[in-house]
């Protein structure tokens, strides 16, 4: 078959192919934008905490601040990592789609590639949320939920 007369069945056949993989791109492309969203404000709080630290004279504070950024620095590279991840994702999967695509609409033999480029990016997108997982869990353990005991002593807060 010639590139220029493609029958339409088969082109149908090769975009419908090709559209399951582009829910999967959706789910890639909110999940960066929540990472993205996440590591503009671990990027915030850590020139908020290098400034304070800077700033003042009280070494406990400074202790307190190196500890912190430390954290801050592992959850900006997990930030980034999904991010990574999350981006050859994509890339694997728009591949994906474009082999199912010429595979259907030629003579290329595009079974075995699409299955591999497919699965890939599924692994690519679970590891992008494993690191998503860890991000989130080093967050919460940085929360400090002591307040000092209420004068009255009836409850925690």
């Amino acid at each position: 078959m010639s590139m220029l007369a493609l029958d339409t069945t088969t082109v149908t056949h090769g975009i419908q192919l090709a559209v399951a993989p582009v829910f999967l791109l959706t789910a890639v492309a909110g999940m960066i934008g929540v990472i993205a969203g996440r590591l503009a404000r671990i990027i915030d709080r850590a020139r908020v905490v290098e400034e304070k630290a800077m700033d003042t004279l009280d070494s406990a504070y400074v202790e307190r601040a190196r500890t912190e950024l430390r954290q801050l620095r592992l959850r900006g590279r997990l930030a980034n990592s999904g991010i990574a991840l999350l981006t050859l994702c994509a890339f694997l999967i728009g591949a994906t789609i474009i082999v199912l695509f010429v595979g259907e609409t030629t003579e290329f033999e595009s079974g075995k590639l699409a299955v591999g480029g497919f699965l890939c990016g599924v692994v690519s997108f679970l590891l992008a949320l494993a690191c998503f997982l860890v991000e989130t869990v080093i967050a919460t353990r940085l929360l400090n939920f002591y307040l000092p005991p209420k004068a009255d002593n009836r409850g925690p807060y």
